[in-house]
């Protein structure tokens, strides 16, 4: 169930050539809807794709109380893909030692550094990220309002300190294309327990793209244009 999706992943992953054959991937499963599919279309394509690769899901747990991986674990189970938790301290440091005013940036790269330190110990060279269109495009507007330069993050980035490939095969998934998904394939996402989580700019500019959008429905489509047709970021 959910074809579209999963014709939207096969179109990015020929687009971008994300996946060859032989590729160790590590997907990493925050618990979110965008992960939890991922990782269930990346499971059922290993038998469509025409070529051969392994799967493994990651979550990284930050440290906060009441963090259930539980449903992420019985999903593993049943599409049979093996899975790991990660233990950090990420929530210590951030939120009780340096007591950041504006958490996320610092808890999103200490989240990947700790992912990609035990991947790339595995052997895993390539690993999987749940970033929709939707992500794609408030990036580069917080970009533009907020640094002041045109830009998002790739399709495909090669992080030459590990040598491994970052991939984003729901680049081209709307949120709403996620969400039905998700409903149809009956997927039980994890509550996120962090404080912050929905108050951020990145909220602010998701309500901007919302009302942008009542005015003019071809606001994310022609956002999109702009990033595709200017070649931004490997676009």
């Amino acid at each position: 169930m959910g074809s579209v999706l999963e014709g939207q992943v096969r179109n990015a992953i020929n687009d971008y050539h994300m996946i060859q054959d032989g590729d160790k991937i590590a997907v990493g499963v925050s618990g979110g809807k965008d992960s939890l599919s991922l990782l269930h279309v990346l499971a059922n394509q290993r038998k469509y794709l025409p070529v051969s690769y392994e799967v493994k899901a990651f979550t990284v747990s930050v440290g906060f109380d009441g963090f259930d991986t539980s449903p992420i674990k019985r999903l593993c189970e049943e599409i049979e893909v093996d899975y790991e938790v990660i233990p950090t301290c990420i929530k210590e440091v951030v939120f009780d030692i340096r007591k950041e005013a504006n958490p996320c940036s610092l808890c999103a790269n200490m989240r990947r550094g700790a992912l990609n330190d035990v991947i790339a110990s595995q052997g895993f060279n390539k690993v999987a990220l749940g970033h929709n269109k939707d992500d794609v495009i408030e990036t580069y507007l917080m970009s533009m309002f907020y640094e002041g330069r045109l830009n998002t993050f790739s399709p495909v980035t090669y992080l030459s300190n590990k040598n491994i490939h970052s991939i984003r095969p729901l680049a081209y998934s709307y949120e709403k294309d996620v969400r039905y998904y998700v409903n149809m394939n009956h997927l039980e996402p994890v509550k996120n327990p962090c404080p912050m989580d929905g108050v951020s700019k990145r909220g602010e500019i998701r309500d901007l793209i919302k009302k942008m959008s009542l005015e003019n429905p071809h606001f994310r489509a022609n956002i999109f244009g702009v990033i595709k047709r200017n070649h931004i970021s490997g676009w």
